[in-house]
């Protein structure tokens, strides 16, 4: 009986140490995981929407690419932008550093090279993103942009 929990640990250790090696796999070595919730409450001025969002991103520090997928639901209507803005912190705004493109309709998928200054702005925390749909020209859903731990 000693013998067979001590087998049934060594292998719950086994398959939790795996899962881990494998989650850690999936994020090559100099890359970092950002990620922001979307809401119309984040919105500077807040914004009265039903909408939401998550923004999954990934920063690779020796090619200096920024990928993103972003998704949402529940936005007044159509999204007519989308736009990394930067450099600010929650509550401030700022121009655009990098537009969505042209296809806004969830997933929206995409990436960019980014210069070493616009590189340290993100990787601070300083950047955002937000949609625009036609009744919030402004934006209606926005998040801030923070690497994951």
């Amino acid at each position: 009986m000693r013998l067979a929990r001590t087998s049934l640990c060594t292998v719950a250790f086994t398959a939790l140490m795996s899962l881990g090696a494998a989650s850690h796999a999936q994020t090559p070595p100099g890359t970092t995981v950002l990620a922001a919730q979307l809401s119309g409450a984040a919105e500077s001025p807040a914004v009265a929407s039903a909408g939401s969002g998550t923004v999954e991103a990934r920063f690779d520090k020796e090619t200096s690419v920024l990928s993103w997928t972003v998704t949402y639901t529940g936005l007044s209507g159509p999204a007519t932008a989308g736009h990394f803005h930067g450099p600010a912190m929650p509550g401030q705004n700022a121009g655009v550093v990098v537009p969505l493109g042209a296809k806004l309709d969830s997933p929206i998928q995409g990436k960019v090279t980014l210069t070493g200054a616009q590189a340290e702005e993100l990787l601070m925390g300083r950047w955002y993103l937000n949609l625009h749909t036609a009744a919030h020209p402004g934006g209606e859903v926005r998040g801030q942009v923070t690497a994951k731990p």
